[in-house]
């Protein structure tokens, strides 16, 4: 393990420290003890009788050394394991995105997002329920890319996601075997009892794609389950568009349907967006398994610690003024 201490919130302790010096200088410079006038004392004193006792620099110190303890820990300093690996409940999981120039088009009239803003849309609320789940990205249209592997930084996936736009990739085509197989070998080193693909898209393989039989294979080997989301009608038809009527391919779910049968996964069919919701919902539904996944955030709060230090002191400074300098 490799372990660090950080201070997310250092910028405090910066003008805390100043706070404190100007204090000091202020009491050094301003401050005045009270000092009270007996003849037999000043007598003792001129004598050499007399002594001065260091409790009140003790009582100072102990106080100053608490409140600046207090002070650092404002700036919330824990210590950090950067090689963690925690125990969690979650499964490995590869969105796989079809990109292609078919994703333009719109399948409700009274929503103004394409296929692909809704296809992002849902992702993201996908991700979002799946706390404890690695997630990562692969993109095909005439090509094939592994847009980002398999991570627990949600943060980082969705804003990938978000910035994705038609033209991403070359979107005159459809690999879409090509695409399942860029992400199988994004899952083919996971330790998980449960891998899983979901696989959107709105047309047919194009030629100069994969075959079929051999990339089923692969994932069979791999232990993948691949879950199916056909965007769009089975049958290609014509839409409105800026150019006039724009003819809208049909997917071919006879090849969506084949491979998730033989994943041992699923087929749906997702006509509209309250549809894709639907499916998105569904699939979240599905089981857990205990792994560990490598997790770079993990830290333990010092704070606590400190706190019973901090009480150690004033209980030791109470002890001192109750029952050893009392009398003073």
């Amino acid at each position: 393990m490799n372990y660090m201490l950080e201070w997310p919130h250092i910028q405090y302790l910066y003008w805390l420290i100043l706070a404190i010096l100007i204090i000091v200088w202020l009491r050094k410079k301003m401050y005045r003890p009270i000092r009270y006038r007996f003849t037999l004392v000043q007598e003792f004193f001129q004598q050499k009788i007399g002594t001065k006792h260091i409790y009140s620099k003790v009582f100072f110190f102990l106080r100053f050394l608490a409140l600046s303890i207090l002070a650092i820990l404002i700036a919330q300093p824990r210590i950090v394991d950067t090689d963690s690996r925690v125990p969690v409940e979650g499964i490995d999981i590869m969105m796989v995105l079809d990109i292609s120039g078919s994703m333009r088009f719109q399948d409700d009239q009274h929503d103004p997002r394409n296929r692909l803003e809704v296809a992002k849309d849902e992702a993201i609320r996908f991700i979002d329920k799946r706390g404890n789940d690695a997630i990562g990205l692969a993109l095909f249209a005439n090509d094939a890319l592994s847009r980002v592997p398999l991570t627990m930084d949600k943060k980082l996936l969705k804003k990938v996601i978000e910035e994705l736009y038609l033209g991403f990739i070359n979107p005159d085509g459809t690999l879409l075997f090509t695409g399942v197989l860029t992400a199988a070998n994004r899952l083919k080193h996971s330790k998980a009892k449960s891998k899983i693909m979901i696989l959107l898209t709105d047309g047919e393989p194009t030629d100069g794609d994969m075959s079929p039989q051999v990339v089923i294979e692969v994932l069979k080997q791999l232990g993948i389950k691949v879950y199916t989301i056909g965007v769009g009608n089975d049958k290609p038809s014509y839409a409105h568009t800026m150019m006039g009527l724009s003819l809208v391919p049909g997917i071919n779910r006879e090849v969506l349907e084949y491979l998730a049968k033989s994943t041992g996964g699923k087929f749906f069919l997702a006509k509209n967006p309250r549809d894709m919701r639907a499916i998105y919902d569904t699939i979240n539904a599905l089981e857990t398994s205990e792994q560990e996944v490598p997790v770079f955030s993990k830290w333990y709060d010092v704070a606590f610690s400190v706190i019973w230090f901090i009480l150690a002191l004033l209980v030791f400074e109470v002890c001192l003024a109750t029952f050893v300098w009392f009398s003073l």
